[in-house]
């Protein structure tokens, strides 16, 4: 991985408890084209970021 990430995207989603399966799968199948998937939680909302390594 490289030392820097740029946030490229970022969408808020009501809670669900498998989100974690969505982003491990999007990071598996997408990082050769250099995008990294991370997944917060706030106050019961899921919120997906799209990072883009710089």
């Amino acid at each position: 991985m490289k030392d820097e990430l740029e946030l490229i995207a970022a969408k808020e989603f009501t809670y669900y408890d498998e989100m974690y399966k969505v982003v491990d799968f999007l990071n598996k199948n997408l990082s050769e084209h250099d995008l990294v998937f991370g997944i917060t939680e706030k106050n019961d909302k899921h919120i997906i970021n799209i990072y883009k390594e710089k």
